[in-house]
């Protein structure tokens, strides 16, 4: 696993954080500017996802295999689901769904990011 590109997906799905915030405090659905970002949200998931199983496959990695497997699944499968479910619901709670999946996957990087290096 990459640090910076970990890091880089905390700050975007944090950003995605914000903009769903202001976009249901502004009483707006969900738009393309949302769709868009939770979309390059997914393709660093998967970039990251695919660097993970490459070093699992090189023999690098926790001991913790199941819980690493298990975090890289629920990150890859939030995005998706966030946008379906605000996509969906066509009020501000639309937005807030996508707030909330941005949190989520901003978490739980930061916990397979600590699997990862055996601190957690």
């Amino acid at each position: 696993m990459i640090g910076p590109l970990a890091t880089g997906v905390i700050v975007l799905s944090l950003v995605i954080v914000v903009a769903a915030i202001v976009t249901a405090a502004r009483n707006r659905a969900m738009g393309t500017v949302l769709l868009v970002a939770l979309g390059v949200l997914e393709a660093a998931l998967l970039v990251q996802a695919g660097f993970v199983i490459a070093g699992m496959v090189g023999g690098e990695g926790p001991d913790e295999t199941a819980t690493l497997i298990g975090y890289l699944a629920g990150t890859l499968v939030i995005p998706p689901a966030a946008a379906f479910l605000g996509l969906a619901e066509r009020s501000r709670w639309g937005a807030i769904v996508i707030a909330v999946g941005g949190f989520a996957v901003c978490v739980m990087v930061g916990r397979l990011l600590q699997v990862w290096q055996g601190t957690a």
